[in-house]
């Protein structure tokens, strides 16, 4: 008997798209979208067409495995769950009782979005006493550099896009990674909105875009500086909006007087001319939009550049017209109470704490030593940056890692026991979604395949065998839900666990201008000028001085971004053989000059390395990037590379000025051919 039955994509993507699951005899026969998603609108991006490979793969984990060999070795013979949680049990007692519970380590993060297993184990190590895991690695710089201008809260509705008539995506590759707004966008452009993409190579949305600006990696604070010089000295303004619901306009001008065209072009890499168009058009936009992506981000001073980019709409109010404001995130339109799940109160005073980023350092120069590791919900053998430095932490003898997985992922093979994981068609969940305003419940499709177990179930039975006792810790999947619901926010008024029960999406309680009634600033207005930056010892006006690598300075020549590829989303789906030849070699994007220099053909392989690594890559000599500029797109899992090694060698633990996010995209490199 075939059934179609509703479910949620449960990766990290703002997307979070409805889907329709066709099952016959307990197995998935096809992933579609769900045509009555009001914001995925029924269709589903290639990654997602191919889940069912995913879910029934060959290579699905289905029993524990205990490493039975040298470390990395991939040798592991199968154990019974309860063998295994006796050795969880054992190793936890133990290095509690010699170390303290702080040289022990979750590290986690959104390998499934769905909030009730993402945050399965929060509640337990807080109990335990753990080290806390700062989980920044992504969005956190880009968040708080977006609130020191606009408040925290939800950002503009894109569906309310299709009103605009000047469309910038600004650092985002939108039909990669935020696919669904692109129909929304194309009926603007339907109706006669321009579309305006700023980027430092010309990605699949730059191809299609109406004009593409490819600025130099790090430098769109300046850029955003310029355009505000622009807006400024030619009167292109909402002087009311900016009397009323502004602060610091003053000191902002002067800022932007720093700033003309033709010193932002310069360190840009563009053409003052196209400054001075790009900020008039700005200007006499009636809805002018911005699309923010996290590309800006991922640089040394990635807070600084989001925050003067979500300045712009106030200068010209562009938040009061019905298709234009700008969006970051529509997430915390849903404030759901996580902490109820999470229980930060269990956790004693003062432990201890590491950035995800720096895992690399925690594992190697932490003191005293993190004995224990317990991975879920991540790949940081791949994903985290210095994979070097985190490999080595990795094959230390005297780290017990527990890695709970669907996949033997790189990060599996190093450890020294694997539980199978369930999928989120084997498991009940809620989502919301961070790129639109509905959130969605979705329960078990198909029995996990054999021995696989959700997160939830083991965290609780690993919380039973320690003689934890708080209700959390026995608490089923729709009782969590529950409690999720009683945050009393408004946005949630009429989100019902019976409503939510149907499977169907239900949208929050946001307006599409989420800014009319003011902005959740200190001040309750934008702050061009803010205290809370000054209170941190930071510049409390935006400032456009470039993102740098100062540990490559001097040492390497070519700038080195990293952002998603079309087949992969992070580390995922390198499970799928099919995706992986889609995708085809990893490769490296040089512009003609650069490659002429080092004598690089296109399709060579070339070997790309700085003081904190290498990789062999396949040449891609084409000038959709610009000079000195190398782009190497996905996540590549090391074993499908020449040399064995993904481009996480090459990046490295700095953190961006706000937050503690990774700057991945402001790392100096060389590229060689292969000896």
């Amino acid at each position: 008997m075939e059934r179609l039955l509703p479910s949620v994509c449960p990766f990290d993507c703002p997307d979070t798209c409805g889907l329709l699951v066709k099952v016959r005899e307990q197995r998935v026969v096809s992933v579609s979208g769900d045509p009555e998603h009001p914001f995925t609108r029924g269709f589903i991006c290639q990654k997602m067409r191919h889940y069912p490979e995913r879910i029934h793969s060959p290579e699905r984990l289905t029993q524990p495995l205990l490493r039975g060999g040298a470390k990395g070795s991939g040798a592991f013979r199968p154990i019974a769950w309860e063998e295994a949680l006796d050795i969880i049990e054992r190793q936890i007692t133990q290095t509690v009782a010699r170390h303290g519970a702080e040289a022990i380590l979750p590290y986690s993060y959104a390998g499934h979005m769905g909030l009730v297993q993402r945050q399965a184990g929060d509640a337990f190590f807080h109990k335990l006493g753990a080290s806390r895991l700062e989980r920044t690695i992504c969005g956190t710089t880009a968040g708080l550099g977006f609130s020191h201008s606009l408040g925290r809260g939800p950002s503009t509705d894109i569906e309310s896009t299709v009103d605009s008539d000047l469309i910038l995506i600004w650092g985002s590759n939108t039909l990669t990674t935020n696919l669904h707004a692109w129909p929304f966008f194309q009926e603007a452009r339907r109706r006669g909105a321009r579309l305006v993409v700023i980027d430092p190579y010309r990605n699949r949305t730059a191809q299609r875009a109406d004009q593409h600006l490819m600025l130099k990696p790090g430098t769109d604070a300046a850029l955003a500086l310029a355009m505000m010089n622009v807006l400024i000295g030619e009167g292109l303004l909402d002087r009311d909006f900016i009397a009323r619901h502004t602060l610091g306009f003053e000191q902002l001008a002067q800022r932007a007087g720093e700033w003309p065209p033709a010193r932002a072009a310069q360190v840009c890499g563009l053409e003052a001319g196209q400054i001075v168009d790009l900020a008039q058009a700005y200007g006499q936009a009636r809805a002018p939009y911005i699309r923010t992506g996290f590309g800006m981000a991922r640089q040394s001073r990635g807070g600084m550049a989001m925050r003067a980019v979500a300045l712009l709409p106030a200068l010209v109010g562009a938040f009061q017209c019905p298709g234009g404001g700008i969006t970051r995130t529509t997430g915390e339109a849903a404030p759901f109470n996580l902490k109820a799940l999470t229980r930060p109160d269990l956790a004693p005073p003062g432990v201890r704490a590491f950035n995800m980023v720096q895992l690399g350092r925690a594992l190697n120069q932490a003191q005293p030593p993190v004995r224990l590791l317990y991975v879920y919900l991540c790949n940081p053998a791949v994903v985290a940056p210095d994979s070097s430095q985190v490999l080595a932490g990795l094959m230390r003898e005297d780290l017990f890692t527990v890695v709970q997985e669907m996949f033997l992922t790189e990060t599996a093979c190093l450890a020294d026991l694997v539980l199978p994981s369930a999928c989120s068609l084997e498991m009940t969940d809620l989502y919301r979604a961070y790129g639109h305003y509905h959130v969605q419940m979705a329960r078990p499709l198909i029995p996990p395949p054999g021995q696989a177990r959700p997160l939830l179930g083991v965290f609780q039975e690993l919380a039973g065998r320690l003689g934890f006792t708080e209700p959390v810790f026995r608490a089923g999947e729709e009782e969590i839900i529950s409690w999720l619901l009683q945050g009393g926010s408004p946005y949630l008024e009429g989100i019902t666990l019976e409503a939510l029960a149907q499977g169907r999406p239900l949208r929050v309680n946001a307006p599409a201008n989420p800014y009319a009634s003011g902005f959740l600033t200190p001040s309750g207005k934008v702050e061009f000028y803010s205290q809370s930056m000054a209170d941190l010892g930071l510049d409390p006006l935006p400032e456009g001085a470039p993102s740098q690598d100062d540990e490559g300075l001097g040492r390497y020549p070519l700038q080195l971004i990293t952002p998603p590829r079309h087949q992969f989303l992070n580390s995922t789906f390198n499970e799928v053989p099919a995706l992986v030849a889609q995708a085809g070699p990893a490769a490296i994007l040089i512009h003609p000059r650069d490659a002429a220099a080092r004598d690089i053909a296109d399709g060579q392989e070339v070997r790309v390395f700085n003081g904190r690594g290498q990789c062999l890559l396949r040449a891609r000599v084409s000038q959709e990037t610009r000079p000195g500029v190398t782009v190497a797109e996905g996540l590549y899992w090391g074993r499908h590379t020449p040399g064995g090694q993904g481009i996480n060698h090459l990046t490295s633990q700095v953190l961006a000025d706000l937050g503690g996010s990774c700057a991945f995209h402001c790392n100096l490199v060389e590229v060689a051919p292969r000896q």
